[in-house]
């Protein structure tokens, strides 16, 4: 039996995996009303057979944890859809389910939560760093941001 391998959208993908540091900016919200600075640990791993990438992530502010997160990535052929699963420390039951696609070496994916649409931008363009930026909106017109990171490979 032949086993199915990893397409060219898993391949995209996988340009995430390794261990990554980076300076964060979080922007005042209803969950942190003074925003600040922050380091972000992001540890991306390949799991089953390289078809999704595993994220963990952790946020310090004042050397302390103060956010923690939970991905898995994964890439549909059939559909040309990238999704990324999240589970976070935010005490909200159940994965918040993010759906999009790349444009470039660009991937862009959006999720409808309590607090309106929200959108993940993860910038690759660089080798050995990506960008990323989370935003929300009530409308999917309006967006503000909520953080940014620049992230460097260990």
């Amino acid at each position: 039996m032949n086993m199915p391998q990893p397409a060219e959208g898993h391949r995209k993908l996988a340009r995430l995996a390794g261990r990554w540091k980076g300076e964060e900016r979080v922007h005042p919200s209803p969950w942190d009303p003074t925003g600040g600075p922050a380091t972000g640990f992001v540890e991306n791993r390949l799991a089953l057979s390289d078809f999704v990438v595993i994220q963990d992530y952790r946020q310090e502010r004042n050397g302390a944890a103060s956010f923690t997160g939970h991905g898995v990535f994964a890439y549909n052929p059939a559909s040309n859809l990238y999704t990324m699963h999240w589970w976070d420390n935010m005490g909200v039951a159940g994965p918040h389910v993010y759906q999009g696609g790349f444009e470039g070496d660009v991937l862009t994916l959006t999720c409808m939560t309590t607090a309106g649409l929200s959108r993940a931008v993860f910038d690759l363009r660089e080798p050995g760093h990506y960008g990323f930026r989370l935003g929300i909106s009530p409308d999917g017109q309006n967006w503000r941001p909520f953080m940014e990171g620049r992230y460097q490979k260990d």
